[in-house]
């Protein structure tokens, strides 16, 4: 196997791993009633029996606050399809796994933000954060890669800048 095929295959690989854990994040995002009810049935903690408790509540008396949840999980899934651009010619399509970047910091800047104003547990917001920095290592890793694949001729040479 050639370096470029070798190489075309760990981005392939990251490239799963960040959209598989994309999609999933955004399919939780659907049952999040039942979700909080199985782990509340598991775990006794005041902050997750609250948002239980409200979640409850939107679902019996205002279900339709629990549409914005099923949008969110809708945009996971959206966004996820935009890497299928990546997989297909990752060279010409960096700019999705930048923007990606982009939107994993801006996680950051978000939660401690909004948090505050939702009165959101500060350790709650470090939890958000996290998606966000652990979001970008794959990202950095891919980009990085993609960069290296640019740089090589077709027979996977590793081509000199003039």
């Amino acid at each position: 196997m050639s370096e470029r095929s070798a190489l075309e295959r760990r981005i392939r690989g990251w490239l799963v791993l960040f959209v598989v854990c994309l999609v999933l994040s955004g399919l939780t995002a659907f049952p999040l009633v039942n979700e909080l009810h199985w782990t509340n049935s598991l775990i006794s903690h005041d902050w997750l029996r609250r948002v239980g408790d409200g979640l409850d509540r939107a679902d019996r008396d205002y279900p339709f606050l629990l549409y914005g949840t099923d949008w969110l999980a809708f945009a996971h899934l959206v966004i996820a399809v935009f890497f299928y651009g990546v997989h297909r010619d990752p060279v010409r399509n960096i700019w999705i796994v930048e923007a990606g970047m982009i939107a994993c910091l801006g996680v950051i800047p978000l939660a401690l933000i909004c948090g505050p104003i939702r009165g959101i547990p500060f350790w709650w917001s470090v939890i958000d954060m996290s998606f966000g920095v652990f979001g970008v290592i794959p990202l950095l890793l891919l980009r990085r890669m993609i960069k290296r694949l640019e740089s090589m001729s077709p027979d996977g040479c590793l081509v000199k800048a003039a």
